[in-house]
């Protein structure tokens, strides 16, 4: 098993009034890997992250980051936290290298290693070519790898990433991700964010917070399969009536689609795929394609979150 970078033990926070904003929260994070942090807008996401940050003060409970108590030792906790706000902290009139060094100066970085520590943190954000350039004048998607940039130049062992890529275009998006796998390789990394795609070509792992509590902790693929399948997407050339395939033992509802698809609702277990391939090879009805119908991650993302999905009818 990894070692746990982050453990978060019986955290809660309430903001003056009786409410909580969330309730005995417990996770740990390994060394390496993404995490995704998901979670409704006021779920409990966004303090549980400032807090893990260092930037709000627990009613109660712990987190410990290198096995440090932040909140008892927040100068040494910070040394192994990274952090990019999602509205980056840049200052567009300076430029990308003396930005960088501002900020490996804040870092407490000794002096003789701060140029190596900026020109490996530009090498790896892909922005070395623009160290002179005014900050003001680079696109969005460079800005938001120079705010990267500042947050992994002190070599952190873990990384926080609050909606990094908000705001940009496709292509920024796509490349961004690229560079959040590639940071992943040497630091663990927490990434917020509500775009449930994001997570999914990112993501090793999510947690979930609902209601200031854990809904949901494991991986992305367990996360898929939250919600158990009950239906099939079925292609048949000569299709009987309705009736006939309703029929089968197992089958709930049969739905037409356009020719020649139909939705065929089941329960029980994967035993209707089966009945199904061998009905069709019996009455002649010219099975083309199968397959199971997954929820999808805004499925069960609804269904975690207690919300009311439109269901399909039968």
């Amino acid at each position: 098993m990894q070692r746990s970078i982050v453990r978060v033990e019986g955290l809660s926070h309430r903001y003056g009034g009786s409410q909580w904003a969330i309730r005995d929260i417990n996770f740990d994070i390994s060394e390496k890997g993404i995490l995704g942090l998901l979670g409704s807008n006021g779920a409990g996401k966004s303090t549980t992250m400032n807090i893990i940050c260092g930037v709000l003060n627990q009613t109660s409970g712990n987190v410990y980051i290198n096995d440090i108590d932040i909140r008892q030792q927040p100068m040494e906790a910070k040394k192994f936290l990274g952090f990019l706000p999602q509205k980056p902290p840049l200052h567009p009139d300076l430029t990308v290298d003396e930005y960088l060094v501002y900020c490996a100066t804040l870092r407490s970085i000794p002096e003789k290693s701060i140029r190596g520590a900026v020109d490996r943190a530009k090498e790896k954000c892909g922005i070395a070519q623009y160290s002179q350039r005014l900050i003001r004048n680079l696109s969005g998607g460079y800005q938001q790898r120079v705010g990267i940039a500042q947050a992994i130049v002190h070599m952190p062992a873990f990384v926080v990433l609050d909606e990094p890529t908000n705001g940009l275009d496709p292509n920024q998006i796509v490349e961004i991700r690229h560079l959040i796998k590639e940071i992943a390789v040497d630091h663990s990394i927490l990434l917020s964010t509500h775009i449930l795609s994001e997570v999914q070509a990112t993501c090793d792992q999510i947690k979930m917070i609902e209601h200031g509590q854990m809904v949901f902790s494991g991986t992305v693929r367990e996360f898929d399969n939250y919600i158990e399948p009950n239906s099939l997407l079925v292609a048949l050339e000569t299709p009987p009536a309705t009736d006939v395939i309703l029929g089968l033992p197992g089958v709930e509802g049969v739905e037409m689609l356009d020719p020649p698809f139909f939705r065929v609702k089941f329960s029980g277990s994967g035993d209707v795929v089966k009945r199904m391939v061998e009905e069709s090879v019996r009455q002649h009805w010219q099975l083309t394609e199968i397959r199971v119908e997954k929820s999808s991650m805004d499925e069960v993302f609804a269904e975690l979150s207690n919300k009311k999905t439109t269901k399909r009818t039968f």
